[in-house]
This record gives C-alpha cells, sequence and structure tokens, in this order.
C-alpha cells in the first residue's frame, strides 16, 4: 500500500492545493470521511465544512461551502464551490458567506420555490451558521 496519494483542490477562482497526502477528511454530504491511499473508488458531494490534509509537508485545512470530491484509488481530486484557506479566514468572509446563505433562503422562501430548493437553502445556512461559530473567528 502506498503511504501518500496525489491530492488536487480547486475552485473555481483558483487551484489551491497539489501535493502528496497521506490522509485528507472531507465534510462529505452524507458525514465526514478520511480518504487514504488505496482508499475504494468513491464520489462525494461536499457539504459547508473543513477540509483537513494531512501530508509529509505539515498538515493545512481549508473551508468549503460545497462540490465535489473523487476518490480513485491513488488520487482525490476535490472540486469546491469555494474554498478558503484556513489561514486567510478572517471573521469578515465568515460573515459574508452567511449572509449569503442568509440572502438565498430567504430568497427561496419569498419565490415560492418547491419545498426541496427551500429545505436546502436552510440547511446551507444552518451549515454556515455552525461552521462560524466553531471556527471561532
Amino acid at each position: 500500500m502506498a503511504q501518500t496519494m496525489q491530492f488536487d483542490l480547486v475552485s473555481p477562482e483558483r487551484a489551491l492545493a497539489s501535493l502528496q497526502a497521506s490522509a485528507v477528511q472531507i465534510p462529505g454530504a452524507e458525514g465526514d470521511m478520511t480518504a487514504m491511499p488505496s482508499h475504494a473508488p468513491t464520489i462525494t458531494t461536499l457539504r459547508p465544512g473543513v477540509l483537513k490534509v494531512e501530508s509529509p509537508e505539515g498538515n493545512s485545512e481549508y473551508l468549503v461551502t460545497g462540490g465535489f470530491a473523487e476518490i480513485a484509488g491513488e488520487s482525490l481530486s476535490v472540486l469546491a464551490e469555494r474554498a478558503i484557506p484556513m489561514t486567510e479566514m478572517t471573521r469578515d468572509q465568515m460573515n459574508e458567506l452567511i449572509e449569503e446563505a442568509r440572502e438565498m433562503y430567504k430568497t427561496a422562501k419569498e419565490e415560492d420555490q418547491p419545498h426541496g430548493l427551500v429545505e436546502d437553502a436552510a440547511k446551507l445556512l444552518a451549515d454556515m451558521e455552525a461552521l462560524g461559530t466553531h471556527m471561532s473567528l
């Protein structure tokens, strides 16, 4: 079994990471999971949360707001809606993300969107608020 796997993290704005990792904790929509070398091939959606990377160069963390992760045995690719290195994250950025989620929820309710879309917007808002509290920025 290999000790590391290729890890790539990209968002629409930029490529954030491309390195060898020994483990990556993913905030999956169905629950958190840890991908390691030789992991079974898997594709999962992401929920807002903190993606944690363990590598020989050191550990790093990224806030992600959603997206997809594809695990392919010896590689892991994460396509994030938004990703921000935790070392760059500020309280103002977190507040902006929470406010965007709040507006999405408000709009979904006001425009009489199908119930599932309103629930999704409410879940996003709850996840973002919980993340902001957890991060203690």
